[in-house]
């Protein structure tokens, strides 16, 4: 299966799966990383795998920005999108050319902490304000709406006491990089359909 990632930051679950991908673990192939920062640490992650990286925001763009993506996944056969860590909504085109296959990676068990604001240390910050036992990750298709499309996966993860949104972070994340490639096996062996 061709996998086309986006991205907005480090890249760090992006790069977990192209190394399953390069020990055979995950049949597929990672064939176009697309990010809307320029000086994203995926771009360059891209780059130094020799996959094709592009750098696509309403900067470069404009009013243009879903139909560049759209040509671009589509130039280099993506089958199957995955948002790994990008902050933005996709345009109306895109989900309708890729609708269910486009999946996202969420560092809570949504519906809990999810929503326009929700991302990286916010998440675990408001996990621990409120006081949960447990967190996790989610795997969900991607929609029209910030974390609202079907959950695929979830795995949880403890929070502990004395847990700091930095230590539970690091945590998450750890959980975040097997656990996208597990769920994306799934996927590409039929185990766990999109429809």
């Amino acid at each position: 299966m061709n996998l086309g990632f986006l991205a907005s930051g480090r890249g760090s679950n992006m790069q977990a799966v192209i190394d399953a991908c390069k020990r055979g673990e995950l049949a597929a192939t990672p064939r176009v990383v697309i990010s809307n920062n320029s000086a994203s640490g995926a771009l360059e992650r891209a780059r130094q795998e020799g996959i094709p990286a592009y750098h696509l925001s309403s900067h470069t763009h404009g009013e243009g920005l879903d139909e560049a993506i759209l040509e671009t996944l589509r130039r280099h056969e993506a089958q199957l999108v995955v948002l790994a860590g990008y902050m933005k909504k996709l345009g109306p085109r895109t989900l309708a050319a890729y609708r269910n296959r486009i999946v996202n990676i969420h560092p809570a068990l949504l519906p809990k902490f999810g929503g326009q604001g929700m991302y990286g240390m916010n998440v675990h910050q408001a996990v621990i304000a409120a006081g949960e036992r447990e967190t996790g990750v989610t795997i969900h298709l991607v929609d029209e709406e910030y974390d609202h499309g079907a959950t695929l996966a979830q795995a949880r993860v403890p929070v502990l006491p004395g847990d700091t949104p930095e230590t539970l972070a690091r945590r998450v994340l750890e959980r975040e990089h097997t656990f996208l490639v597990e769920t994306l096996g799934r996927i590409v062996r039929g185990e766990l359909p999109l429809d």
